[in-house]
């Protein structure tokens, strides 16, 4: 049934005008097929990530534990060098694309997601979604890099990716330790004296 259903998504793929993105980047069949995204793709989706780790980063500087802000820091330094990357292939005319203005739907719900949520729950919302973010530019920029059609920027990204594979690699251990904190937590019962198995 799955492959019914990529198979079909391809095909509206092929068969769809672009329209800002295509189809294929949008459901996230050209990631599950492997397929290189057409430059247009790539730099919309690497300037809306850009702009989602910015803005939740800064989120996690005031709601974030010590290793959120680390991390965050982190981010907003890494993601504005990628962002004015971006801009300075596509002013200097080595890039043909255009740069979103504001977050895609998808994004600020995730944004927004993050504004609402109380700084005690805080850690449970952001690392997932770091760990979830940095795998997709992870394969976004191998398939570009791989495959992209624009020299310099397939360049770019096959240059960029190692920071983000550590960018992913930092967002599972923060994940991870999110995780031993809370199961050794949960198992610490006053009733009974016993606690977390070290």
């Amino acid at each position: 049934m799955k492959h019914i259903m990529i198979a079909a998504a391809a095909a509206a793929l092929l068969s769809s005008a672009a329209f800002g993105q295509s189809l294929g980047e949008k459901t996230g069949v050209n990631s599950t097929l492997g397929i290189s995204p057409t430059t247009q793709d790539f730099v919309k989706e690497a300037a809306t990530s850009d702009m989602l780790e910015i803005a939740a980063a800064k989120i996690a500087q005031t709601k974030g534990n010590a290793d959120e802000k680390a991390f965050a820091a982190q981010m907003i330094t890494d993601h504005t060098k990628t962002s004015a990357d971006i801009k300075g292939l596509i002013a200097a005319g080595d890039v043909k694309a255009e740069l979103p203005t504001a977050l895609d739907s998808s994004s600020q719900a995730k944004l927004d997601d993050l504004n609402k949520v109380t700084a005690d729950k805080f850690a449970a919302t952001y690392d997932p979604m770091q760990v979830s973010a940095h795998k997709d530019a992870v394969s976004l920029f191998e398939r570009y890099s791989s495959g992209g059609d624009n020299p310099k920027l397939k360049d770019w990204a096959g240059k960029t990716l190692p920071a983000l594979k550590h960018h992913l690699d930092m967002a599972q251990k923060m994940d991870q330790n999110r995780r031993a904190a809370t199961v050794g937590s949960s198992t610490n019962n006053p009733v009974s004296g016993t606690g977390p198995v070290r």
